[in-house]
């Protein structure tokens, strides 16, 4: 049986730590330059051969992205830079421009590449086209179905990978120019503003200052939102698919994400493998991903062909659970160190989670700090002393439930 690789996001080297702890193959992170999310953590030259030794060290691997589309004027800055990476011996770029994919394949003929989603592949034929020009992996576009996905694999020898969980945008492959028009921020550079995700209202001409929803409900607009994606019930059927590498979308987002979501699909995946014939999608997968925020989750197109979705009802974010703390080190007697990430108190009930899908819930005793001196509340970015649950490892992170709304 294929056994698919886990491919989770590292947006920064905390992110990449907890991304490994929690059970990815491989994870993906982008340099200073060139690559499509420039406000994530990013990592230098120096970072970069940190984050693959660490990578390398625990058996994993580690795919960097330059992904962007070059003007002229940066051909020679990319040359450059191909030149510098090439010491480090990354595992695999992931490129979608022709060009970038040519230049690396001059400087640095030897390396691994990779194919972003941005070339929005829909075919065997276009994936046996990027394979013949040097192209190791395929990410097939998320507008494909599942019976598509079969029918590339059946006429294609390229590996092929498939986005699993996260956001969707609402451009086609992802090629959005929104941010461009509104912000001068261009999205297929790396600068998307997430302009598909602002509230927006109509105004009719005669009435200045009069702002209409487009689409009014009692949850209000939702002209340009999209559902989140969530595969977690089709793994068996990628798998069968002959996917070789399932993607976690996210390196903008925060450690808690990585970590909860990366351990829920590699929980489900090492199920599936190791009986696929027995095998049940887990109530409880669904619900520990119901507690990351997200909006409503769906299949994609996964399930159902076209070349556009309307997604009518609520868009807004939901958020069951705030993250509040990383345990960073245990002592024998059970009193360990977390560092704050939202404020939480004595007395309140919190959950922890680590690797493996081990979690429980537990009341706050007492709080210090590193001085020993007694503390009232836990705030964000300190180092707070406390009593954790028998088994807490270095790593676990801390959450609590978020109170029902009233009304």
């Amino acid at each position: 049986m294929r056994h698919p690789e886990l491919l989770a996001p590292a947006g920064d080297l905390e992110k990449l730590e907890m991304a490994l702890a929690y059970g990815a193959d491989a994870v993906y992170l982008g340099g200073d330059h060139f690559g499509l999310r420039a406000f994530a953590g990013n990592f230098g030259l120096a970072q970069l051969k940190e984050a693959k030794d660490l990578v390398h060290a625990a058996g994993k691997k580690l795919y960097l992205t330059l992904n962007a589309y070059l003007r002229p004027a940066e051909q020679a800055e990319l040359s450059h830079y191909l030149e510098e990476l090439r010491a480090l011996d990354l595992d695999a770029y992931i490129v979608a421009d022709p060009g970038v994919l040519a230049t690396v394949r001059r400087v640095d003929p030897g390396r691994e590449l990779h194919l972003s989603t941005q070339a929005n592949t829909t075919s065997g034929t276009a994936a046996e086209f990027w394979r013949t020009a040097g192209v190791r992996r395929v990410n097939l576009a998320r507008e494909l179905t599942l019976e598509e996905i079969r029918r590339v694999r059946d006429t294609t020898t390229a590996e092929l990978e498939v986005f699993i969980h996260g956001a969707q945008c609402v451009a086609y492959s992802g090629r959005c120019l929104l941010s461009a028009a509104l912000v001068d921020r261009s999205a297929n550079s790396g600068l998307c503003a997430q302009s598909c995700r602002w509230k927006y209202a109509l105004v009719e001409e005669t009435r200045p200052g009069e702002y209409m929803p487009v689409e009014e409900d009692s949850r209000g607009s939702y002209i340009l939102n999209s559902k989140d994606l969530c595969l977690i019930d089709y793994l068996p059927q990628l798998v069968d698919a002959g996917v070789d590498s399932l993607k976690i979308e996210g390196r903008m987002k925060g450690c808690y994400y990585v970590a909860a979501v990366t351990r829920v699909y590699r929980a489900a995946l090492d199920c599936y493998l190791a009986d696929p014939a027995s095998y049940r999608c887990d109530p409880s997968w669904r619900q520990e991903l119901e507690k990351v925020s997200h909006r409503p989750y769906g299949s994609g197109f996964l399930t159902e062909a076209g070349n556009a979705q309307v997604h009518s009802g609520d868009s807004i974010y939901r958020r069951s659970h705030d993250f509040v703390g990383v345990v960073r080190s245990v002592s024998e007697d059970g009193r360990g160190v977390v560092e704050g990430r939202n404020r939480f108190f004595p007395g309140e009930e919190l959950e922890l989670i680590g690797p493996g899908m081990r979690q429980g819930s537990f009341c706050v005793g007492s709080l210090a700090s590193e001085k020993e001196q007694p503390l009232t509340v836990a705030q964000p970015n300190s180092q707070i002393v406390m009593h954790l649950p028998t088994g807490t490892q270095p790593g676990d992170l801390l959450r609590r439930q978020v109170a029902a709304k009233k009304g």
